[in-house]
């Protein structure tokens, strides 16, 4: 029996990962950095931005000092609430529907790699907030997608025993290693990737409106 839902944000919820993608690079441009759409793509989503900042450091061979780090996660934070204010933020089909139509005595939860400053204010506006029992950010675990942390912490928060018997949706190969590492089934989405890079996961589909509480049921077996 299925005993949780468990969804990303990015590139599930919300298409923010173009605004991800702008703000990173309006932040490393002064340093010489500039991740191109591509590389973003095959890298860096998936990342939370302290992982995704070290990647481009490393990739560019610059050095990076833990105070720097602080605050390129803090400009890029600021430039992302810029992004919200300005009301760039577009939910995808049947993600908010979805959540709405999951009944209240099976637990939702979110599991992202984004900050928690970025998230709470969007899902404020979709009005979903009161949804999710639990909300676990890049700010709760060491070690972001595709490390397993993300996800086994969440369930520890919502006092699941039998990681199997809940679904996460994906629409990352990071974040389908991170749920599949942590023992629970996926359903990916082809918001982000195509279909062939997704094949890790449970079950692929190419769109949230596609997806009704009781298919997620049938996941568990």
């Amino acid at each position: 029996m299925l005993s949780a839902v468990i969804f990303d944000f990015d590139g599930i919820i919300v298409d923010s990962e173009p605004m991800h993608f702008r703000a990173f690079n309006e932040v490393l441009n002064p340093l010489d950095i500039e991740i191109s759409w591509e590389d973003y793509c095959e890298l860096y989503i998936g990342f939370d931005d302290r992982d995704a900042f070290r990647e481009a450091h490393k990739l560019n061979d610059k050095k990076m000092s833990s105070r720097d780090l602080k605050r390129l996660i803090k400009n890029k934070a600021e430039i992302f609430q810029k992004y919200i204010r300005e009301g760039d933020v577009t939910p995808l089909p049947g993600a908010v529907e979805l959540i709405k139509s999951i009944p209240v005595r099976l637990p939702v939860a979110l599991c992202s790699g984004a900050l928690r400053e970025d998230i709470l204010p969007i899902i404020g506006n979709l009005g979903i907030a009161g949804c999710f029992s639990q909300i676990v950010t890049a700010e709760d675990t060491k070690k972001s997608k595709p490390d397993p942390a993300p996800y086994q912490l969440t369930c520890e928060k919502l006092g699941i025993e039998d990681p199997a018997t809940v679904v996460a949706i994906e629409d990352t190969p990071a974040g389908i290693l991170s749920a599949k590492g942590a023992g629970l089934k996926v359903l990916a989405v082809t918001n982000s990737y195509d279909r062939n890079y997704l094949m890790e996961a449970d079950a692929v589909t190419d769109s949230l409106e596609k997806v009704s509480r009781p298919q997620l049921e049938n996941l568990i077996i």
